[in-house]
């Protein structure tokens, strides 16, 4: 008689929260994002350290050349960006486990929102404003270079 006070007639209807589920689609995020990264890494590893001479051609010059196609910029951009939004997830999802007050937990948020998005924008700087030949003086190593290309 006991088991029959628990029917289906005496359960609540489960709740549905309305509006983005925003745990779910950051859980997503992390299992898409790694397998992304994966190849991503180990693409960007192959070509740096078994390619050619290997670890022994990598040099200013090497970056330079590679950061000369948008392949390769728009590689690394995305390598980065996926990468540091992946870190800044999990870093998010440790400390809404492990902070208990309400306010430090989010000032920890805002802080780690902050520096993700400051990381973010000065590396796709960086990537896609490089240029060999900015500050090369008349005596150093990459002048004729740059004189030859008109910089």
């Amino acid at each position: 008689m006991a088991a029959d006070v628990f029917t289906t007639q005496h359960l609540a209807a489960p709740r549905r929260n309305k509006g983005v589920n925003l745990e779910k689609w950051g859980w997503i995020y992390m299992r898409v994002s790694g397998v992304v990264l994966v190849v991503l890494i180990f693409g960007h590893l192959f070509v740096n350290l078994m390619l050619g001479e290997g670890i022994h051609a990598l040099d200013f010059a090497f970056v330079a050349g590679k950061y000369a196609t948008p392949f390769w910029q728009w590689w690394d951009v995305l390598m980065l960006w996926l990468a540091l939004i992946h870190g800044a997830n999990g870093m998010r999802t440790v400390v809404n486990d492990y902070v208990g007050h309400a306010g430090v937990r989010k000032t920890l948020l805002v802080v780690l929102g902050l520096a993700a998005a400051l990381l973010i924008l000065l590396g796709t700087l960086v990537v896609f404003t490089f240029d060999p030949c900015n500050g090369v003086f008349e005596n150093g190593a990459m002048w004729d270079t740059c004189k030859a290309l008109g910089k």
